[in-house]
């Protein structure tokens, strides 16, 4: 059997360049093994799998190279785009939601200025754990190869959930992001003992903008380029801290993520906030693009 399937960059508008996802929108009848080696073949970061759908409802599952995860930002805007672009959503709804595992995403759609569709999806709720105890702090700098006076101490670290868990450590400069060498064996240690699926590594360029790089080992992805995940819970992050500009309920952050790979993309990410400053929604965005399209084997 052979299933057609699209690799979809997102958060860009330049194919070759963001997250690269492969998407099959017509996964239905594939078993769990079926997914899993598809994924492993088609060698993206994430693949996502339509596996049912009603109308403007899809049911949906995400698949790394390594194993199933319950939730992928980057694939999720690829698969919206997409389904817009193939005229599977009327561009009078505007609207579609994604059942998966974790939760019912909502996701909008709408075009910019210049005619370009963007996705902008509601990733399941934030959540945080207590903040990295310093040894914690200091075996995860020592993994990444840096010295600990590098770290930024006006931001914060910890762990941090939005569809998956990350953990989250600040750097003083950009620079010091791209020159990062992880030595990812003892990243995939870390990761299990801290319970995360990433570890997240951020610096300021500006007072609502931030450069990142994503280590998924344990997932199969030594670098995730650009992720809408881990940079929906770093915006979830930052806004409960207070160190973003807050208007009228609401924070807004971009980060710059894939440039070190030489696939440079933006995330634009709005967090919604209650008058405690607790953050209890993010809505992450932006562009995707049609790369290539293919059959693949599916045994």
């Amino acid at each position: 059997m052979k299933l057609p399937y699209l690799l979809v960059d997102a958060f860009t508008r330049t194919p070759g360049t963001g997250n690269r996802a492969a998407v099959l929108l017509d996964a239905r009848g594939l078993s769990d093994a079926q997914m899993r080696r598809v994924a492993q073949e088609l060698e993206t970061s994430e693949t996502v799998f339509v596996t049912d759908w009603k109308d403007n409802v899809f049911s949906v599952r995400f698949y790394t190279p390594a194993r199933e995860v319950e939730f992928a930002g980057h694939a999720a805007i690829a698969l919206a785009v997409t389904l817009t672009l193939q005229g599977r959503i009327g561009e009078s709804e505007r609207q579609l939601f994604l059942q998966t595992p974790v939760d019912n995403i909502p996701v909008h759609l709408e075009r910019d200025e210049a005619g370009v569709i963007q996705a902008v999806m509601r990733e399941p709720a934030p959540r945080f754990r207590d903040v990295l105890s310093w040894s914690a702090l200091r075996e995860l700098l020592e993994a990444l190869g840096i010295n600990e006076r590098y770290l930024h101490r006006g931001l914060p670290s910890g762990v941090a959930f939005s569809g998956l868990w990350s953990a989250f450590v600040p750097l003083i400069a950009p620079g010091l992001v791209d020159e990062l060498e992880p030595d990812m064996e003892r990243l995939v240690e870390i990761c299990s003992v801290l319970e995360v699926d990433t570890v997240h590594t951020y610096a300021p360029v500006g007072p609502r903008a931030y450069y990142a790089r994503d280590f998924a080992p344990a997932l199969g992805i030594p670098e995730d380029p650009v992720t809408g995940t881990a940079n929906g819970a770093l915006a979830a992050l930052l806004a409960r801290a207070g160190v973003v500009p807050r208007r009228e309920g609401s924070a807004e952050i971009q980060v710059l993520q894939g440039h070190h790979l030489g696939v440079p993309g933006v995330v634009r990410v709005r967090v919604e906030y209650a008058v405690s400053g607790e953050p209890y929604a993010v809505y992450v965005g932006g562009p995707a693009v049609v790369a290539h399209s293919g059959w693949i084997g599916v045994r």
